[in-house]
C-alpha cells in the first residue's frame, strides 16, 4: 500500500500544480482543470499551510493574486492592488464571515451589497478628468498588463464620462466577459468555417483582450460591468458602495440590475438562492455572487488578511465545469437523419447535475478536440443546454487512445452514413427505413405536396409510431379502424385527456373512417407526389417533377445508378449522388416493395422522354462520372477509341495513353478504376444505358406540349381549382412553372386579389391571363 506524502512533499507538489495552472489560465489563455480543480487544490494547499506554519513561503501561491505578467504588453503598477476574494462553499461559511465582521465591527445590523460574479476577466480603467486613458488587467493583483488599446474596441467602455461631477482621476473596476448568446454564435460560425472553438465565454473574453492585435480584439463580441473603484484623486465619491454603483452608472458605465442591498445573513443567503435559480435564464455566466459590506468606513476598519478583504467574500455555485473520464464515443441519429457524435462519460456533478452524456457537435468538432476514448476531458454544463466537452488534458491520455472515426453505416439500421462535400454534418441514408427518422418520414410522406393524407397529423403520426403501429411509411396502408381506436385510447391514457364519451364506453369513430378513407385515396398517386414522399435529401416537389417528367417510370428511376440522373436538367451531381445513396439503400428498396405490394399504384407512368437518347454514350457517362482529370474533351477521346466500358476497363494504361490521354490523365483514370466500387459503378451506369436506349419511344410517339418552353406564373386566389391543381395541369402541357415574374416569363396567370407579381407583369409588359382564359385553354388542350 503507497503511504501519503510527507507534508513538504505534498505542498510542493501542490504549488507546482496550481502555478502551472496559473500559467496556462493567465498567459496562455488554454486551462488544462476546471474551475472546481483549481479551487480544490488552493483549498488543499491553504489548509496544509495552516497545520504546518513552517511549510508557508512567500511566493506561496496562497499568497498571491493571479499570475505575473507575462511581458508581452507594458506593464501597470496599480495604484490600488487588485486583489483576490475568499470563497465560501457552505452556507456555514457565509454564517461565518457575517459572525466576524460583526464581533469586530460590534454592530447587529450589517447592510451588504450583493452582485453577481461575472465569470470573465477582471481589469481596471483610468479617467483622468473624464476621459479613458488606461485599462490594465489585474495580472498579479499588484502589477497588470496594459490593454488600453484593446479595451477602446470594447462600445459600452465610455471614453468619455458622461455628466458631471466625476473625480480629476478615478479608476474603475470591473468585468470584461463574453455574452452566452454571443459565445454560441462564434463558436457555431468556427465550427463551420473551421475556425478556432472557444471553450468557454471565460476563455474566449480572456484570450480577446489579450490579443496583439486590437483588430482582432474588436472581431469578438466582449462586454463589460463596472462592480466598484480603486484610486480616485481629486474628488469624493459616496459612503457606500451602493450608492458608488449608481454614480458609475449616471457616469456611463454599465451596472449590472441584478445588483442588490442585503441584510444580514438571511438576506445574503436568500439572494444566492435567488441567483441561482435565475443562474441558467441569464444571458452571461456567472460562477456565484459576491457579498461587500457596504459602507466604506465599515471595511476600511475590517481591513485586509493576506491577499483578501476582510469585508467581502465570493460565494461559489457547483461548478458549470468538471473533469472525467470519456468511456466511450456514440453516435445518435436524428429525427432528420442527422448523426450527431456524443462522449459516454464516468459520472459526475456539473452545475449540481449528475453528468454521463455530453455532446461533441459533428466529426469535425470531434477532429478538431482530438477526443478519444479513455481520454480525460473538461466537459461543461450551462443551464440547460445540453453538457458539451469542450477540452482534451492531454497530458493524462492514455498510450493506447486511437483517433476516432465517424462509422459508415447507421446503428439503427445499417443503411450507409454519408457527408455531403463541404458539409459539416454526417446523414443516415436510410431514411425511409431508419426508425430513428421514423415520425419525420411519415410526416413528409402525408404532407399535402406528396401523398396528401387529410387527418394524419404530427399528433396522431407520434402516436402511432410510439405503440408500434407504424415501421415505416408502408404499414399505413394496413391499419385497421380497430388499430386507429386503440391507438387514440392509449394516447388519451397517457396524456390524461380521455373525453367521457369514451369513458362511458361511446367511441366516436368518425375521425377513424375519414383518416382510413384519405390512406386509400392517396394509393392512387402521380410518380412526382410518390417520389417527393419518399423524402429524398434534396429532393422536394420540383426535382420530383422534373424526375418523373424524364424518366416516367418508377421501376426505372429505382434501379438508375446515381451519374445517370444528371442527365435531368439543374439536377447536378450533389442531388444526384443523393438520390442514389437512397436508391442504394436495401432497406429503402424494401420500404419502397412493401407499398407496392399493399396497393400503392402510380397513375401517370410513361415512356422515358426521347431527349435522353442524345447522352447514352459512353463519353457522356465518362463526365458523368466525375473521373479526376478526364474533361469532356479526353471523355470524347475514350469514347472514340473504346467499344463499351468493358473494353476500357480491361485496357493496360499504355492503350490509354495512345487513345491521346497525357500520362497524368491516364494515370489518374487507371488508379480510379483499379477501385473496385468506382469499376462497378461504370459497369452498372453503363447497362443501366442500354436498359434505357431499349425503353426510349421514337420522337414521334411523343409529342411536345403546347406550352414546351414556356414559363409560366400563378398568383392570386381561383375559384374553379387550387392553384397547385392549376400548377399541375400546365406543368403536364409542358409548361415550367415559377415563383417570381421577370422578363423570361412567358405569362402570368392571375386570380381574384392578385398582389404584386401582376403589378410586376404589368410593369415587364408579360402577358396576363385571367381564370376564364386559362380554363378555356386547358379544356382546348387536355
Amino acid at each position: 500500500m503507497t503511504s501519503a506524502p510527507a507534508p513538504a512533499e505534498r505542498a510542493a507538489d501542490l504549488r507546482r500544480r496550481i502555478e502551472d495552472a496559473n500559467r496556462r489560465y493567465h498567459e496562455l489563455d488554454a486551462p488544462d482543470i476546471t474551475d472546481a480543480e483549481y479551487d480544490a487544490l488552493v483549498r488543499e494547499l491553504e489548509a496544509l499551510e495552516a497545520a504546518h506554519p513552517e511549510l508557508v513561503a512567500a511566493d506561496s501561491p496562497t499568497r498571491r493574486v493571479g499570475a505575473v505578467p507575462t511581458g508581452r504588453f507594458a506593464p501597470v503598477v496599480h495604484a490600488v492592488p487588485m486583489l483576490s476574494l475568499g470563497n465560501a462553499f457552505e452556507d456555514g461559511e457565509v454564517a461565518d464571515f457575517v459572525r466576524r465582521i460583526r464581533e469586530r465591527l460590534d454592530r447587529e445590523d450589517l447592510v451588504f451589497s450583493a452582485e453577481p460574479k461575472l465569470d470573465g476577466l477582471a481589469i481596471s480603467l483610468r479617467y483622468q478628468d473624464g476621459a479613458f486613458v488606461q485599462g490594465a488587467t489585474r495580472g498579479d493583483g499588484a502589477t497588470g498588463e496594459d490593454v488600453t488599446a484593446n479595451l477602446r474596441t470594447i462600445s459600452v467602455i465610455p471614453q468619455q464620462l458622461h455628466g458631471s461631477g466625476w473625480p480629476k482621476v478615478l479608476e474603475v473596476r470591473g468585468e470584461v466577459y463574453m455574452a452566452r448568446a454571443d459565445f454560441e454564435r462564434w463558436n457555431e460560425q468556427a465550427r463551420l468555417l473551421g475556425g478556432k472553438v472557444l471553450a468557454n465565454p471565460r476563455n474566449g473574453a480572456a484570450g480577446s483582450l489579450r490579443q496583439i492585435d486590437p483588430k482582432l480584439t474588436a472581431q469578438r463580441p466582449l462586454s463589460f460591468y463596472a462592480y466598484g473603484v480603486g484610486l480616485v484623486e481629486g474628488g469624493v465619491l459616496p459612503g457606500t458602495h451602493s450608492a458608488t454603483l449608481a454614480k458609475l452608472r449616471e457616469w456611463g458605465f454599465p451596472v449590472s440590475d441584478l445588483d442588490a442591498v442585503v441584510h444580514g445573513v438571511d438576506g445574503l443567503l436568500g439572494y444566492y438562492r435567488g441567483i441561482g435559480e435565475a443562474r441558467d435564464g441569464l444571458p452571461f455566466d456567472i460562477d456565484g455572487v459576491v457579498y461587500k459590506l457596504d459602507d466604506y468606513a465599515g471595511q476600511r476598519e475590517m481591513g485586509f488578511v493576506s491577499r483578501a478583504p476582510r469585508w467581502a467574500l465570493a460565494h461559489k455555485f457547483p461548478a458549470q465545469e468538471q473533469t472525467t473520464v470519456v468511456e466511450s464515443i456514440e453516435v445518435n441519429v436524428g429525427r432528420t437523419g442527422a448523426v450527431t457524435p456524443w462522449a459516454l462519460m464516468q459520472p459526475v456533478q456539473v452545475g449540481g447535475v449528475t453528468v454521463t452524456r455530453a455532446t461533441l457537435h459533428n466529426a469535425d468538432h470531434v477532429a478538431r478536440l482530438d477526443v478519444r476514448n479513455g481520454d480525460t476531458v473538461i466537459v461543461r454544463r450551462a443551464g440547460d443546454v445540453i453538457p458539451e466537452v469542450v477540452q482534451v488534458v492531454a497530458d493524462r491520455r492514455p498510450p493506447d487512445a486511437a483517433p476516432w472515426t465517424m462509422p459508415t453505416t447507421c446503428p439503427v439500421c445499417g443503411s450507409e452514413v454519408v457527408r455531403e462535400e463541404g458539409a459539416a454534418a454526417w446523414r443516415c441514408s436510410g431514411e425511409l427505413s431508419c426508425p430513428a427518422q421514423l415520425v419525420q418520414s411519415l410526416f413528409h410522406f402525408a404532407s399535402r405536396r406528396a401523398m396528401d393524407i387529410d387527418g394524419l397529423g404530427e399528433r396522431y403520426i407520434e402516436s402511432l409510431a410510439e405503440f408500434g403501429y407504424l415501421r415505416d411509411v408502408s404499414d399505413l396502408y394496413r391499419l385497421t379502424l380497430d388499430d386507429l381506436l386503440e391507438m387514440k385510447r392509449r394516447a388519451d391514457e397517457r396524456d390524461d385527456t380521455t373525453p367521457e364519451t369514451v369513458k362511458a364506453g361511446k367511441v366516436a369513430t368518425k375521425w377513424a373512417e375519414n383518416l382510413l378513407e384519405a390512406i386509400d385515396r392517396s394509393r392512387g398517386t402521380t410518380l412526382a407526389r410518390f417520389l417527393n414522399a419518399l423524402g429524398i435529401q434534396h429532393v422536394g416537389e420540383s426535382t420530383a417533377k422534373a424526375l418523373a417528367q424524364w424518366f416516367g417510370d418508377l421501376d426505372l428511376v429505382r434501379r438508375l445508378p446515381w451519374p445517370l440522373f444528371k442527365r435531368v436538367p439543374d439536377i447536378g451531381g450533389e442531388v444526384a449522388r443523393a438520390i442514389g445513396h437512397f436508391l442504394d439503400q436495401p432497406g429503402n428498396q424494401q420500404v419502397i416493395d412493401r407499398l407496392l405490394e399493399r396497393g400503392v399504384r402510380i397513375d401517370d407512368g410513361h415512356p422515358p422522354d426521347p431527349r435522353l437518347g442524345e447522352g447514352l454514350d459512353l463519353a457522356t457517362l465518362l463526365v458523368d462520372l466525375e473521373i479526376p482529370k478526364v474533361t469532356p474533351v479526353r471523355a470524347a477521346q475514350l469514347g472514340a477509341a473504346f467499344a463499351d466500358a468493358q473494353a476500357l476497363l480491361d485496357a493496360p494504361v499504355h492503350n490509354l495513353v495512345t487513345a491521346g490521354l497525357p500520362a497524368e490523365t491516364a494515370s489518374a483514370l487507371a488508379a480510379w478504376l483499379e477501385i473496385d466500387a468506382n469499376a462497378d459503378l461504370l459497369l452498372r451506369s453503363a447497362r443501366a444505358q442500354e436498359r434505357l436506349r431499349g425503353m426510349l419511344p421514337a420522337r414521334a410517339e411523343q409529342a411536345a406540349g403546347p406550352l414546351e418552353g414556356k414559363t409560366v406564373v400563378l398568383t392570386g386566389t381561383l375559384e374553379s381549382m387550387g392553384r397547385d391543381q392549376a400548377k399541375e395541369r400546365l406543368e403536364a402541357l409542358g409548361a415550367k412553372a415559377a415563383g417570381s415574374v421577370s422578363k423570361k416569363t412567358s405569362f402570368v396567370v392571375a386570380g381574384a386579389e392578385a398582389g404584386s407579381k401582376l403589378t410586376k407583369a404589368e410593369e415587364l409588359g408579360v402577358e396576363v391571363w385571367d381564370e376564364v382564359r386559362l380554363l378555356a385553354f386547358l379544356k382546348q388542350h387536355e
